[in-house]
């Protein structure tokens, strides 16, 4: 199976990477749906609750106390995964990653061409005044993250109940719609509308690579199961 990967890859230069949690496991940083219980010890209410946009309302102390705790790994680094996909882009194979990742590791590893579905908590705007501050500024204060003006600081991460920014959302359907090798690794491929995007893809180069079974794993033309760093460092 890899070594039909090698080759698909080694024969394109329009190859799309469509990434979930996964992909920023081996780099550190868990997967809040992973069944360790983790998130559920210290908080009256399951993740999804929490990193809702009611939630965010309603009760934005919580919101910020959870956020801060369990979303952001500052020392976290590029893995395997992070770094190979930079460097196909560097060699012109790779035209575009899509993640639903929030962490900037795929920027940090030097890919440029990274569509965010779900946003990046390396952005954060005041809601009333839309003034910019680095993430070092939220991480450094306590509470709720104010602004100069008095406003409220947002990080500009799409919670449960937002909607996906258009622009990114059709830029990302463009790549896959064109894409030679669509490669789809690290997600549960349960999340919409996300995982709704593999719909979109018409060629006969879909590979899969996830620990676990996902629903897309029969119209996969190629299925590996285990670790995308551990996978794609082989090519």
């Amino acid at each position: 199976m890899i070594d039909q990967l090698k080759q698909w890859v080694q024969q394109s230069d329009n190859i799309v990477f469509f990434g979930g949690a996964g992909v920023s496991t081996e780099s550190g940083i868990p997967d809040f749906r992973s069944t360790d219980g983790l998130y559920y010890q210290e908080y009256q209410y399951p993740p999804e609750t929490i990193l809702s946009h009611t939630f965010y309302e309603e009760n934005p102390l919580e919101f910020f106390r959870f956020y801060r705790n369990k979303l952001i790994y500052p020392d976290a680094k590029p893995n395997a995964a992070h770094n190979k996909l930079a460097e196909w882009e560097k060699q012109g194979k790779l035209k575009a990653v899509i993640t639903q990742n929030i962490d900037g590791l795929h920027q940090m590893a030097g890919s440029k061409e990274v569509l965010e579905l779900h946003g990046s908590i390396h952005r954060n705007y005041c809601e009333s005044c839309g003034k910019f501050y680095r993430l070092q500024e939220i991480m450094d204060c306590d509470g709720i993250p104010t602004c100069s003006c008095g406003g409220r600081i947002k990080p500009d991460v799409v919670l449960y109940e937002e909607g996906l920014d258009s622009n990114i959302l059709s830029r990302s359907l463009n790549y896959i719609r064109h894409a030679d090798v669509l490669i789809v690794a690290g997600t549960s491929l349960a999340v919409y509308p996300a995982a709704g995007l593999l719909q979109y893809y018409t060629g006969n180069h879909l590979v899969l690579i996830n620990k676990t079974p996902t629903p897309y794993d029969a119209n996969a033309d190629l299925l590996i199961q285990g670790k995308i760093g551990e996978v794609l460092s082989q090519l």
